[in-house]
């Protein structure tokens, strides 16, 4: 099983504790993000120490009015890097302005496109100008931590890869359980987003990779789908998403 999205450097507790007890519940592989500078000084280490960690770095949208492509290119060169992101546009919380947003998530979609490399999206009452930026790229797109449902038909009609977090686990989530069962199956991504939303029955509490299990679970129910054939296609779409080996 795997985890497509976690903040391991972010975590209450050490990353190696969250790999040994991700690894005990059957998580084998998970994809570690780095959003700043900072932390991909922190997330790359650790996908160094672990086997089947992986890094994905970005400059996350709050960060976009001292983004700096260059270094994030310099950090891509690792050769733990998989991913560009997470990266894209937030008008929720509004923490850079708007303009700065979009010239970053612009520059860092030609860096994806550059490397050759996925591109992860996190996008948060920003679905048409995010829809608008990625209407001419190419490149294999992944919509993280899904909760935008005008996203989906974008999403089914260009093949973007969605991936659902512990959210989709919550009792009012029917929306996203809907868009859940809509995704083709060799689409679909599952994650935590460590230490956030972490998912029912653990809700309330810090994420950690290996809750990934209860997400795979309730995707399963909410696709009429057997747990273990969708955990491997799952980990077959993220092999096929991330290069992995």
């Amino acid at each position: 099983m795997i985890d497509t999205h976690a903040h391991l450097d972010a975590c209450t507790e050490p990353a190696d504790v969250l790999v040994e007890r991700a690894r005990e519940a059957g998580v084998t592989r998970i994809v570690s993000v780095g959003t700043r500078a900072d932390s991909w000084r922190d997330t790359l280490p650790i996908a160094e120490r672990h086997e089947g960690v992986y890094a994905a770095l970005g400059i996350h949208p709050h960060e976009a009015a001292d983004g700096d492509v260059d270094a994030l290119r310099d950090a891509l060169a690792h050769p733990r890097a998989v991913a560009v992101g997470e990266t894209g546009l937030d008008y929720f919380r509004d923490y850079a302005p708007r303009d700065a947003q979009r010239r970053l998530f612009d520059a860092q979609l030609a860096l994806a496109a550059e490397l050759a490399m996925p591109v992860v999206i996190h996008t948060r009452a920003a679905d048409a100008d995010t829809a608008a930026a990625l209407a001419g790229y190419d490149g294999t797109v992944i919509l993280h931590c899904f909760s935008s449902p005008p996203l989906l038909e974008p999403a089914l009609e260009r093949g973007w890869y969605v991936s659902f977090a512990g959210n989709v686990t919550y009792k009012n989530a029917h929306d996203l359980r809907a868009a859940a069962y809509a995704v083709p199956p060799e689409r679909l991504l599952v994650e935590t987003d460590s230490p956030y939303l972490a998912p029912v029955p653990r809700r309330g509490r810090p994420n950690e990779p290996a809750n990934v299990v209860y997400t795979v679970a309730a995707l399963a129910h909410a696709r009429n789908e057997d747990e273990t054939d969708l955990a491997a296609r799952i980990d077959a779409n993220a092999a096929r998403c991330f290069d992995l080996p």
